[in-house]
């Protein structure tokens, strides 16, 4: 089984879907620096040693008039002293060309679900040599996401995480199938439940998405209790005025309570399982 640890001592973060759980947080875009580094001490103040996430490109936003992030280079200088802070960083990339420059400042490089397939983009991502996401598209099988990691471990990168984000079902909808979390562990790869935008309403709201966040800790319960790596989850102290992707975002005071509730089912899954082994 493979374990993917990234960050330093002496908080490192491991990801493996025998170990405690790890946790990514943060909001979906980078609002400016001053934001970005308040967040990430406050979620380091609730939930102790965690992987900090924001874009800073969305490039595939609803709407062409819809707030995009700050851009590569501004984005990767405020990710940087984040980073500098103390906090490892996840950030997603969306072209080839993007990946080594990103490396500078992430230490997860994240692969979007709408471009899970594109071996131009793993292969890239793969080089760095930093631990690479992959989303698990809305649109590809459980079993299929097998493929996008063999692009990147061609690269002799084996540092892969896969995180499952819910499926097309209709129109403007998700579904969570919870078998496809252990039928993506299979892989050996740790396996990562994306808590918000899988209560995600793609376009549901016209020009942008809309979501359903009373369900964030009801999928995120039955997602821990299967036995996985980590929860991946945008959280904003003001999901009602965030720039992107509110509408699916846990309020931080939230935050805390959730972790208290999730952890505790992780401890006793995991525990379960060592004493059943």
């Amino acid at each position: 089984m493979t374990r993917v640890v990234v960050g330093t001592e002496p908080h490192p973060i491991t990801f493996s879907n025998d170990k405690p759980l790890a946790l990514i947080a943060g909001p979906c875009v980078i609002e400016s620096e001053e934001h970005v580094l308040w967040l990430a001490k406050n979620i380091g103040s609730i939930a102790g040693p965690y992987v900090f996430k924001a874009s800073f490109d969305k490039a595939n936003r609803s709407s062409v008039n819809s707030y995009r992030g700050p851009g590569l280079q501004e984005g990767v200088r405020i990710l940087k002293a984040v980073r500098d802070y103390g906090v490892p960083v996840l950030t997603d990339i969306h072209e080839p060309a993007q990946a080594e420059i990103a490396a500078e400042a992430a230490d997860i490089l994240q692969i979007p679900a709408f471009l899970c397939r594109q071996t131009d983009l793993l292969v890239e991502a793969g080089k760095t040599g930093r631990a690479v996401n992959i989303k698990k598209g809305q649109f590809v099988a459980p079993h299929d996401i097998a493929r996008a990691a063999e692009k990147v471990a061609s690269t002799g990168n084996d540092r892969i995480i896969l995180t499952e984000r819910g499926s097309s079902f209709g129109y403007n909808n998700l579904v969570v199938d919870m078998r496809a979390l252990k039928i993506m562990a299979a892989t050996g790869y740790p396996v990562v439940f994306d808590a918000t935008h899988s209560v995600q309403l793609p376009g549901a709201a016209g020009s942008v998405s809309g979501g359903q966040p009373e369900f964030i800790e009801p999928l995120a319960r039955a997602a821990t209790a299967i036995g996985i790596a980590g929860i991946f989850l945008e959280t904003h102290q003001d999901p009602s005025n965030a720039l992107s992707d509110g509408a699916n975002a846990l309020r931080l005071d939230l935050l805390a309570g959730f972790l208290q509730r999730i952890r505790a089912i992780d401890q006793l899954v995991k525990t379960s399982q060592i004493q059943g082994s």
